[in-house]
């Protein structure tokens, strides 16, 4: 029988991906029993490609104020109950409903094209398809002239982002390019970016203002390209207009657009996007717990957000972090039945945003909060934890150091640890409980691409998990959280004296934030 070669290759990676992948531990390695457990669980009976399918291929992206983030709560709660875990849905507030339809981009003059396209989160919807002849901004140099011109964008669809003359990575032009010739692309790239910067302050906006600007002159549509730099790879971020919408197109159709519209084509694209606007949504936590046998009102948590950009599936922001630590507390529950302390997941919504969920949870469970062991959180994409701080905490070595002596040595291998390190101030949820004088620690992982290739972008998509990576990570976040439960001492809060900023002012510790509870004058 002839082999279809195309469908039996992918077949066999397939295999490799989810049979043979496992952490190599030395079989001679003086482990605790229980810890021991966590390996062979990880390597024998891994739920993690599961988990990644059920909530990536199958709820998708996970917005604040959308269904399929409320789906994901609920979801996640479910598999908590499943396993013998008491799991509630805590809210902290509310946001703008809203949910992601089809969106079809196509040029129409001077010639057909589908265009590849996506609607800005939260874009009003076309009641009918838009059609309308593309336009880029004035060669102006102040906001008179630009308010000036302000009128002539009524009608058009307007091309609001920097033109990207190349569009390959910095690395391709790099290997390829001689020298000089990489030296002069850089430098032209670099200035023009700079030209870009220079022009949107003079004639007097930003990023919020010039769509609003826009939109109250009567465009048609706003169009962008937020490329990464990385071939391919947009991010996608939220719109900022209310009634036209607001789309993101690659650099290659982005830059075919532009260079027909400042050539005179007078270019013509028609939008089709019908997201819908729902009503006002309750924003949600996970919360799942396992009750202390001995020391009840002392707890570790294990943390990660949930939500998401929906420019793609959240995969690596924060699908990773979700599932090594919904993994994690499933074996925990399954291995660890003795929990001496209290042992808490929470995966928190609304993270994008400004921290809001894990914020709230601060602000809402002062109790928790006061009695934290340790909170370990992951957020930084699929690759394996190699970095761990102290985050400012005097005495972080004495018992990090401690627990990671429980950890396999094929995981800590990879680990380099900081102490007593600087407070985490923003960009994941550790920081929440840092500035609320907790010990919370990120697991930051091995880079994998993760800033330029699949941070908040189209490309954040399942095939980007590395499986085995996650696998070292859920041993890892398991062995530190029997750890941190088993140790007979309560984690010392002391904090660092503070360093001198530049100017010789000394740099404070965090504050702690409220949690943005609503949408309203969210930009």
């Amino acid at each position: 029988m002839r082999i279809n070669r195309f469908f039996a290759v992918p077949a066999v990676v397939l295999a490799a991906q989810f049979s043979w992948a496992q952490v190599k531990v030395d079989p001679k390695e003086r482990l605790n029993p229980i810890v021991k457990s966590f390996v062979d669980e990880v390597n024998n009976n891994s739920q993690l490609e599961n988990l990644a399918y059920e909530l990536l291929d199958g709820i998708g992206p996970r917005l604040v104020g959308t269904p399929e983030m409320l789906a994901a709560n609920e979801w996640s709660a479910g598999k908590l109950r499943s396993w013998g875990v008491d799991a509630s849905l805590q809210q902290f507030g509310t946001w703008k409903g809203w949910q992601r339809g089809t969106t079809h981009v196509d040029m129409t003059y001077p010639r057909v094209k589908s265009l590849a396209a996506t609607q800005l989160a939260w874009s009003p919807a076309t009641k009918k398809a838009v059609e309308a002849e593309v336009i880029t901004l004035p060669k102006v140099s102040s906001k008179a002239e630009f308010d000036q011109w302000l009128p002539s964008a009524k009608g058009k669809i307007v091309l609001m982002a920097q033109y990207q003359k190349i569009g390959r990575s910095d690395e391709q032009i790099k290997e390829f390019a001689t020298p000089e010739l990489y030296e002069k692309l850089k430098a032209e790239k670099e200035q023009a970016a700079k030209d870009f910067t220079a022009y949107v302050k003079n004639i007097g906006y930003d990023n919020n203002s010039l769509p609003e600007a826009l939109e109250k002159a009567g465009a048609a549509g706003i169009a962008i390209s937020n490329w990464t730099g990385i071939m391919g790879a947009n991010r996608i971020f939220g719109a900022k207009t209310t009634k036209i919408p607001m789309i993101d197109i690659d650099v290659e159709d982005y830059g075919m657009l532009y260079r027909m519209a400042e050539k005179g084509t007078l270019p013509k694209i028609k939008i089709d996007a019908q997201s819908k606007i729902l009503p006002e949504a309750k924003s949600f936590n996970t919360i799942g717990m396992i009750k202390g046998k001995e020391k009840p009102d002392e707890y570790v948590i294990l943390s990660a957000h949930l939500d998401s950009w929906d420019g793609a599936q959240g995969a690596t922001d924060n699908g990773t972090g979700t599932i090594t630590m919904l993994e994690t507390m499933r074996i925990l529950k399954k291995y660890y039945p003795n929990n001496k302390r209290t042992i808490v997941i929470g995966l928190w919504g609304s993270e994008e945003q400004g921290l809001n969920g894990s914020r709230g949870f601060v602000m809402d469970n002062p109790q928790i909060i006061k009695g934290i062991q340790a909170a370990f959180n992951q957020d930084n994409g699929t690759g394996r934890v190699v970095n761990i701080s102290g985050q400012g905490f005097v005495k972080a070595y004495d018992y990090i150091g401690k627990w990671l002596d429980g950890v396999p040595k094929a995981v800590k291998s990879h680990i380099k640890t900081d102490f007593p390190g600087m407070p985490g101030g923003g960009g994941s949820d550790h920081a929440s409980f840092v500035a609320a004088g907790a010990p919370g620690f990120s697991l930051g992982s091995l880079n994998w691409g993760y800033f330029g290739y699949t941070w908040h972008t189209t490309k954040d998509t399942y095939d980007k998990i590395v499986f085995d990576e996650v696998k070292n990570n859920v041993i890892l976040t398991a062995a530190l959280a029997y750890m941190a439960s088993e140790d007979p001492e309560f984690t010392n809060r002391e904090k660092r004296a503070m360093p001198q900023d530049e100017k010789g002012d000394t740099v404070k510790w965090p504050e702690v934030k409220e949690p943005r509870r609503s949408s309203k004058d969210y930009k």
